[in-house]
């Protein structure tokens, strides 16, 4: 990189040619999930600096009993001239099998499915602003943690446990108790996997950001959202993601991107999207697209969990442990983690009934 060259600059050039280069030439409408964060305004705004013209549907969702940011991205669409569009969702869970049938992996979190399906009335290319966390340094959170658990002379299982515990949300203390007996659980299991990332020479930050890259974006957000495309006919395209962008990323030092002493992250992000005079609208809490786990529990997923696990299949071939089930899953006042934990096993029963016992059919409704 040129040293005379600002990176938001060579950010924007690669961005604003991805967006020029690969919607179809045939397009009337563009479709674009809208947060009201960095990354999907950022992609909004050069969007409509390339198709100045173009009719741009965009939407947001509206969890019930969650963080509500739809709002700010009704004034970020009006800047822009979209046609904006909120999807309410009420029960999160209700069509699960169908999203689980279509991924073919037991994934809870797929609000995904959701947006694509509502934005297939209106346009089969959807763009998203998927990738600016992962590839500038967007999880400040978990950088901030990770670095006060571990120094310099960390081991590589040292820091391994240490990035689990900057993922708390995702694991329970007892969590090997889950398992029955034809299901045995054993952590070094899974520090085998992470290992590749934390046993290299680079900076302990970098080995973050690449566990983050290949953990999140490149193994998890990237196949299950393509499927999802494929099953609606949607073009998907992720501005932030194209191949120069990540070769600018790279280049990058940690520095450039995440800021320690202020714990700011994403600079060159954040820097080029002053350009455009939205960082007054911008949400200042990094919530995307998110649910209220424990509000949802207590409204409708317990409920729709004590019915599928009454006659659980993945207690009956022991796969599951149903002392551990019963002790949590009965329990008023569950924190974040168990709840998260639960919601996860849900997903765990569906994909069993889905695809091994079949006994489950997708189009089922999960309704209380």
């Amino acid at each position: 990189m040129k040293q005379t060259e600002k990176p938001e600059n060579l950010i924007e050039n690669s961005i604003r040619h991805t967006i020029r280069n690969e919607i179809p030439k045939n397009s009337d409408k563009i479709g674009i999930s809208l947060s009201s964060g960095i990354d999907s305004t950022l992609v909004l705004a050069l969007l409509r600096k390339e198709f100045p013209s173009i009719e741009i549907e965009s939407i947001s969702v509206k969890f019930s009993k969650s963080t509500d940011e739809t709002d700010a991205s009704k004034k970020i669409s009006e800047k822009f001239n979209t046609n904006h569009h909120v999807l309410e969702i009420d029960n999160f869970l209700e069509e699960l099998p169908q999203a689980i049938n279509i991924v073919k992996q037991p994934f809870w979190d797929l609000h995904w499915y959701y947006l694509v399906k509502k934005m297939k009335n209106f346009t089969n290319v959807f763009l998203s602003g998927d990738g600016g966390d992962e590839l500038f340094g967007g999880y400040t959170f978990r950088y901030k943690k990770f670095l006060e658990l571990t120094n310099e002379n960390s081991t590589t299982e040292e820091k391994i446990i240490s990035y689990l515990n900057c993922h708390e949300r995702d694991w329970v203390p007892d969590q090997e108790l889950i398992f029955g007996d034809q299901c045995k659980f054993n952590w070094n299991d899974i520090y085998k996997i992470l290992r590749p990332y934390f046993s290299n020479s680079l900076s302990n930050l970098s080995q973050v950001f690449l566990a983050d890259y290949n953990g999140k974006l490149l193994h998890n957000m990237q196949p299950l959202y393509s499927l999802i495309h494929q099953h609606f006919s949607m073009t998907n395209i992720t501005p932030i993601q194209n191949d120069e962008t990540i070769r600018l990323s790279c280049q990058l030092s940690n520095s450039s991107k995440y800021n320690h002493s202020s714990n700011i992250g994403k600079i060159p992000l954040v820097n080029l999207i002053e350009k455009y005079d939205v960082k007054n609208l911008i949400s200042s809490q990094k919530q995307g697209f998110s649910v209220n786990t424990v509000n949802m529990w207590n409204s409708t997923a317990q409920t729709i969990f004590l019915h599928y696990f009454d006659k659980s299949r993945l207690i009956e071939d022991k796969i599951l442990s149903s002392d551990w089930i019963k002790k949590y899953s009965n329990k008023s006042n569950l924190d974040a983690r168990y709840v998260n934990k639960l919601l996860g096993i849900l997903a765990l029963e569906i994909w069993y009934r889905l695809f091994i016992t079949k006994d489950l059919n997708p189009n089922e409704k999960l309704i209380i």
